[in-house]
């Protein structure tokens, strides 16, 4: 099958890699996400992984509870890099070439972010893992994800959530909430559908990225969206 997007960026929140226990590590659900990751490269699509550091600590739930926010969205960005290491790791044992680039200098774990190096490694088959956020306090891994999205030319957003999409509202919590498989920007944002934080709803919106949201659970479900599958909602 011929592949509708050859370059992608996936984001994943820090709790889809604590599994069930909800914070830390959960080594089972990150050996399963890495085989999502290596079937992508096994069809030849390029795709680089941005992932959130919410199982380690949040810096604006520490900056609620009285810690400095700077400080506090320091540390969120720190506990992103230890995901992104953990997944390096994973998929570097299943023989996937991988390259982990982040925003806050530290030579002796990471590369640091440079867009054409970035974009090298992409091009010689490399999973490229964005760590360290913007490398700024005050922008979310969501803003991150959309950046580099950008940066590297992506030509999707996948944004792997626990439910199956958007909704009307949440359905853990209504469950007379419907499912919504396709929306405009624009129609989003009035509906206030909280796909993702404003900033990176907006960069989107801007330079026309789409963003396909959907169960990172369901198995194969990033390849089969790269192979033009509509799974979960896409946003356009």
């Amino acid at each position: 099958m011929s592949l509708a997007y050859r370059r992608a960026l996936l984001k994943l929140s820090g709790e889809a890699l604590a599994g069930e226990r909800g914070f830390g590590l959960d080594l089972g659900v990150i050996h399963r996400l890495a085989d999502e990751v290596k079937a992508v490269r096994q069809e030849g699509a390029e795709i680089g992984l941005v992932i959130g550091g919410g199982n380690i600590i949040r810096g604006t739930v520490a900056s609620r509870e009285g810690m400095d926010r700077v400080s506090a969205d320091y540390m969120g960005m720190l506990a992103t890099v230890i995901n992104a290491l953990a997944m390096q790791d994973v998929l570097e044992r299943k023989g996937v070439d991988t390259r982990v680039l982040t925003a806050i200098r530290m030579e002796a774990l990471a590369e640091p972010y440079i867009r054409r190096r970035a974009i090298r490694h992409l091009e010689k088959g490399r999973v490229v893992i964005f760590a360290g956020g913007t490398g700024n306090p005050y922008f979310s891994t969501d803003t991150a994800a959309v950046l580099r999205a950008l940066e590297i030319e992506a030509q999707v957003l996948l944004k792997g959530t626990n439910v199956d999409g958007v909704y009307t509202a949440d359905p853990h919590q209504d469950k007379n909430a419907e499912f919504i498989p396709e929306v405009s920007f624009l129609d989003a944002m009035v509906r206030g559908l909280g796909v993702m934080d404003a900033n990176a709803f907006g960069l989107c919106k801007d330079n026309g990225l789409p963003i396909n949201v959907f169960n990172i659970n369901q198995p194969g479900a990033v390849l089969r969206i790269l192979h033009g599958d509509r799974i979960g909602t896409i946003v356009r």
